[in-house]
């Protein structure tokens, strides 16, 4: 948001419910200092609700949908799958029919990295297989890019599908690893291992994720065209080993396969993000991560 504001040609609409997954006290914070913008609208509808969508898709036309909006977590979707099939199905295909309805051609989704699910081949690729997830989550990420699938090739809609892999930075949300982690080592606490504590996985600084949607809102293609692109590098192994630890050996839940993450120079002209930055904007430096650039075929 802050960089399409910045850049003074966007007219910007924002939907969110403003749920109860983590503090909406937070996340009316993230969002204060532009309510006051011209340019900038803030409309709370929850998108499993098509009606009040419609409302809103009737009032103006949008050049792009950037659809971010989701149940997100792998642990609490095995507490409560219907609610994830509800908002990430469901939800997705209201903002893809009406993106249908409206005339809308450009559709960004964020997908994520745990769509690999059991993927014994690494580094993943994008045009591995998806059809082993091991979450309910998982599944609905998998699902949407397959309702994009659907729209791009019946009705022109040019979508990209970004699987992101675990963002961190600014405005973070409390509940994910970096942020959780330099909380409790602040704080002298343990900090709980799921699997046997060996698990890697990727991270991506935000600016970064923002370059990437940027890119994709962007990008020029031909109709019924659809596109998958890894957007992630940074990785980190055995994270936060300075601190005390607490094991759960749950080998099902822990979601941090080794996943490297791909290049997207040629998917969205972006280039890929390269090394891990420090959340406070100092730029330790670290040795360069590698990546592989490689798009999907077109649907």
């Amino acid at each position: 948001m802050d960089r399409l504001i910045a850049e003074s040609n966007w007219r910007v609409t924002v939907v969110d419910d403003f749920n109860d997954f983590y503090s909406p006290e937070i996340k009316r914070a993230n969002v204060q200092t532009h309510l006051a913008g011209e340019r900038y609208r803030l409309v709370e509808i929850d998108i499993r609700d098509r009606s009040a969508l419609q409302r809103l898709f009737r009032e103006r036309p949008f050049d792009v949908i950037v659809h971010l909006a989701a149940r997100a977590g792998v642990r609490p979707s095995l507490a409560d799958p219907l609610l994830y099939n509800e908002t990430n199905i469901t939800g997705t295909l209201n903002l893809l029919d009406l993106a249908r309805e409206s005339g809308t051609r450009q559709f960004v989704f964020g997908s994520s990295s745990s769509v690999y699910g059991i993927n014994a081949k690494v580094p993943f690729s994008e045009d591995d297989p998806i059809a082993q997830p091991i979450s309910p989550y998982a599944a609905t990420k998998a699902a949407g890019e397959l309702l994009c699938h659907t729209y791009s090739h019946l009705y022109g809609i040019r979508c990209v599908c970004l699987r992101f892999f675990t963002v961190y930075g600014a405005r973070q949300r409390p509940d994910l690893a970096i942020h959780k982690f330099a909380r409790l080592i602040s704080e002298g606490r343990a900090i709980p291992v799921f699997g046997d504590g060996t698990t890697r996985r990727d991270y991506t600084y935000v600016d970064d994720i923002i370059s990437g949607v940027r890119a994709a809102m962007n990008r020029q293609a031909p109709a019924m065209d659809r596109r998958i692109a890894h957007r992630g590098v940074a990785r980190i192994d055995r994270a936060a080993r300075s601190g005390p630890q607490t094991s759960r050996p749950d080998r099902a839940l822990a979601d941090a396969a080794r996943r490297c993450a791909s290049n997207v120079r040629r998917c969205l002209q972006s280039a890929p993000p390269s090394q891990l930055r420090s959340a406070n904007r100092n730029r330790r430096r670290h040795p360069p991560l590698s990546g592989l650039v490689r798009a999907c075929a077109p649907a």
